[in-house]
């Protein structure tokens, strides 16, 4: 039975979508389209962009979360909606104050649009400290560190410079291949 590191798992950055600062949202979703169709090695797609300073440098992340949020509205009427809450209105009053509320809003299209046209830095998310693996580090620390980070990835290093991105979809189909040989062997 094969002992797994991170590096026997990981996508390489150079098969990863990539942007850079200051690149917009439509840029970003087209490098993820484009990832997504030439990467082969598991039948798992890209969920997210990486982002990259000038010096090539990973400087955060762009998950499809963050593409949907950047479709929400940003206004002070929808804000005044959430903050009905803490008077103890519930979650299903609130969607429909919301929901009565987008009925006047700009049609898909133009937010679409707007939405495209917005940088990238203004949905990444920066990576935590807890959001890096050493390449070398074995396969049940690495899942301990996405149980308990909630992590969906992993930044991976090696000599502090990060080299790939570990994805919870391919640490689960090895971990699910290495309980299919156990099993087969007993």
């Amino acid at each position: 039975m094969k002992q797994y590191l991170v590096k026997d798992l990981m996508v390489p950055i150079s098969e990863y979508a990539t942007v850079s600062v200051g690149s917009m949202l439509s840029e970003a979703v087209i490098a993820l389209e484009k990832a997504q169709e030439e990467y082969n090695h598991t039948h798992y797609r890209h969920r997210a962009v990486l982002v990259l300073d000038n010096a090539k440098q990973v400087v955060g992340k762009l998950s499809q979360l963050d593409f949907l949020r950047s479709l929400e509205p940003q206004d002070e009427m929808l804000e005044r909606i959430k903050d009905i809450e803490k008077f103890g209105f519930s979650s299903k009053s609130i969607a429909l104050q919301q929901e009565r509320y987008r009925q006047t809003a700009p049609p898909v299209k133009d937010v679409f649009a707007k939405a495209a046209k917005l940088k990238v830095e203004d949905f990444m998310q920066t990576p935590s400290e807890g959001e890096y693996v050493n390449e070398e580090t074995s396969l049940d620390t690495a899942v301990h560190q996405l149980i308990n980070g909630h992590h969906l990835s992993l930044l991976v290093t090696h000599k502090k410079k990060i080299v790939g991105v570990l994805r919870m979809s391919d640490v689960f189909a090895a971990t699910f291949h290495v309980m299919k040989e156990v099993e087969a062997t007993e």
